[in-house]
């Protein structure tokens, strides 16, 4: 009974240890199947999409006044009110300073004197001549006499106009002592006082008015541009925009005025005129600003992340996602490209999905997994974006010669070129 009980309890340790044995067999050739089968990248991904895409050139400038005078004086004289605040808009032909006019107006006066007494032996010798006219016929008087009073009258004649000359000038004197605005604008900080003296050979201003609205934005295009600018020019007026120096914030939107009408050689580049009515005043004179020139906007275009453009050997591709969760390096055409949404001319239909992420990992047939990622940029108002001339050959950054990535940076075009 005993060794009966000893068999059985061996037997069925046998039994166990064949039934453990199959079933680690089994699993390990199941793991090693697994670790044979290719494993699924994370990457991530986005659509492509038709949408209208802006086309604008970019460049740097600076706020300039539209207009920017001087305030000096045209006279030698006291200064007796200044009528403006520091900072206070005034509007065209507004009185800013007035000067001492009373010598001006003595001196009107007196010349007014002088043209009294002037006309007065004027009309004298007019009617003397009137007499020796009258007495020609009869011969009571020669001709030579004649000649010389009417020489006497022509003579006086001078002298009135001259007087009459001297009375506008000292006029005009009193008149630039009421000095008014030009043009309507906002007042600088000032440099005089009530009591000073000014002179008309002073060379630093009494203070200084600029037109800030409308306001300019000079900015600089490079000259392979241009032709293309003037152009669109003749087709219509161009938007500007107005950017802060990071870029970040919108300013103001205004319209191109002019292109200047020569190109730095030293720079290669041409200046632009744009104005901007500011009538929020977020401009002012000197700030530094991107200007975003509105060259066209190009109807249902093929859009995807700039993130997704690889180059190669072969040129410009992509890695567009199939069906079944593989991928598929694909040639693209791009024709505009920008911060991070770039143009695609053929290669790609609208509805299909791209890698943006990750390309770094995959060839052609690799397995992937895409992760949620946030919605890229790229809206129709994006900015920057730039035509490029991509032909579609030649190998850049971010490839191997191989065709396969070697990282994940985007190519990118150069704003303005």
């Amino acid at each position: 009974m005993r060794v009966s009980r000893v068999m059985t309890v061996l037997a069925l340790v046998a039994v166990c240890a064949f039934f453990v044995g199959c079933s680690s067999g089994a699993d390990s050739k199941q793991q090693k199947a697994q670790a044979a089968a290719p494993r699924a990248v994370s990457v991530a991904t986005a659509q492509v999409q038709r949408r209208d895409v802006p086309v604008y050139l970019s460049g740097l400038g600076a706020v300039t006044a539209f207009n920017t005078a001087n305030i000096k004086s045209r006279v030698d004289g006291q200064i007796m009110k200044v009528n403006v605040q520091e900072g206070q808009n005034v509007k065209q032909g507004e009185l800013l300073i007035e000067l001492d006019a009373r010598p001006f107006q003595v001196q009107l006066e007196q010349m007014q004197a002088q043209l009294f007494r002037d006309q007065a032996q004027r009309h004298d010798a007019q009617l003397n001549l009137e007499r020796y006219t009258s007495l020609i016929p009869s011969g009571s008087i020669a001709q030579q006499q004649v000649d010389t009073q009417k020489a006497l009258v022509d003579q006086l004649e001078g002298t009135v106009r001259t007087d009459q000359a001297q009375i506008e000038n000292a006029r005009l004197q009193i008149v630039y002592c009421h000095i008014t605005a030009p043009f309507s604008g906002r007042v600088g900080l000032r440099q005089v006082d009530p009591g000073n003296i000014a002179h008309a050979s002073d060379a630093n201003p009494m203070l200084v008015l600029m037109q800030l609205q409308p306001i300019a934005v000079i900015f600089t295009l490079t000259e392979d541009v241009l032709p293309n600018v003037s152009k669109h020019m003749k087709q219509g007026t161009l938007e500007v925009d107005a950017f802060s120096r990071d870029d970040q914030t919108k300013l103001a939107t205004g319209t191109l005025l002019t292109i200047d009408n020569q190109i730095d050689p030293t720079t290669g580049t041409a200046k632009l005129k744009a104005v901007f009515a500011n009538t929020d005043s977020q401009l002012w004179p000197n700030q530094f600003v991107n200007a975003d020139l509105l060259l066209e906007t190009r109807k249902d275009s093929t859009v995807v992340p700039t993130a997704a453009i690889l180059r190669g050997p072969q040129g410009t591709f992509v890695y567009a996602v199939n069906p079944d969760k593989t991928v598929q390096d694909r040639p693209v055409t791009v024709s505009l490209t920008q911060g991070d949404t770039t143009v695609i001319t053929s290669g790609l239909n609208p509805g299909d999905v791209v890698v943006t992420d990750g390309q770094d990992k995959l060839q052609r047939g690799s397995r992937i997994e895409p992760r949620t990622t946030a919605p890229s940029g790229g809206a129709s108002g994006a900015r920057g974006v730039s035509p490029i001339n991509s032909g579609g050959h030649g190998q850049a950054a971010g490839t191997s010669g191989s065709g396969a990535p070697t990282s994940g940076k985007p190519a990118s075009g150069n704003p303005g070129s």
